[in-house]
């Protein structure tokens, strides 16, 4: 709607994760390179726990391109509301195995034979959860179970659990000690510094084509900051709705009134 108005190219603050927008803070860097480290190195499981809308999502988008290469089979299973039974099934589904096994078998035996077939053939198999919180203990169990599947020197499946902090939680609980105990890499995604949000929304606006419209005003910019919570999620909300303000008001300046508009607005639909 305002595209044309301030000459960009195309919507800089979409909430799709869109690896393209992806803006690599410090801690972002740091949260992609301990999951590519946990992998090259067939650590076996790997957590990123971040607040909701703090970019994990992008993050695994990115990881997917990163590993998109004859050398790795990746699975992205982002329905977590599956019981223990479930999950091995979607597991050779995601990696297209179903032709090699038989559904009437013990699937776990027939993934531990179609995984050793992979790996025979050079791959590396990656196994990523999106929502991992919303696994049940049972879920979660099993997935304990499936980290044993190894052969002599590596195992057959590297599995990264991607969710929010109450997975963390979940961690803590007395029945998933032993899981805990095999988790060798673990990140924590924290929310943009005040510095870092003024970068993100830059860095979106130019990707978008912006040539120095539309401008943020200093206290506009501080009012993004303080309404997000450096929350990248709320700030693309914050943000679009802000630009919609400008425009309306035909403006190539988006405001601190803007911005307080913006979340009214928003706030008015929580």
């Amino acid at each position: 709607m305002y595209l044309d108005f301030f000459g960009l190219s195309e919507m800089p603050f979409h909430v799709t994760p869109d690896p393209k927008f992806l803006f690599l803070t410090q801690k972002h860097q740091e949260a992609f390179d301990h999951l590519i480290y946990g992998i090259r190195e067939r650590k076996g499981f790997i957590v990123l726990t971040g607040e909701v809308g703090c970019g994990k999502t992008t993050l695994c988008r990115k990881l997917l391109e990163e590993l998109y290469s004859d050398d790795f089979d990746t699975a992205l299973i982002i329905n977590t509301q599956i019981t223990a039974e479930q999950l091995p099934q979607l597991i050779i589904q995601e990696l297209g195995l179903e032709d090699t096994v038989d559904p009437k078998k013990d699937p776990i035996g027939q993934l531990n034979v179609a995984l050793l077939k992979r790996i025979e053939q050079g791959k590396n198999i990656v196994l990523i959860i999106d929502e991992a919180q919303n696994l049940s203990f049972e879920a979660l169990e099993q997935l304990r179970l499936l980290s044993n599947l190894e052969t002599d020197n590596q195992k057959l499946l590297q599995i990264i659990l991607m969710g929010q902090p109450e997975l963390k939680d979940k961690f803590n609980e007395n029945r998933l000690r032993q899981l805990k105990q095999r988790i060798l890499v673990y990140y924590d995604l924290k929310p943009l510094l005040k510095k870092e949000t003024l970068q993100y929304i830059q860095y979106r606006l130019t990707l978008s084509g912006s040539k120095g419209r539309p401008a943020f005003t200093q206290y506009a910019l501080k009012k993004i900051h303080k309404g997000s919570n450096g929350t990248p999620r709320l700030i693309n909300h914050i943000c679009d709705k802000s630009l919609l303000s400008a425009f309306i008001r035909n403006s190539p300046e988006v405001n601190y009134f803007d911005v307080c508009r913006a979340l009214r607005d928003i706030r008015r639909l929580a």
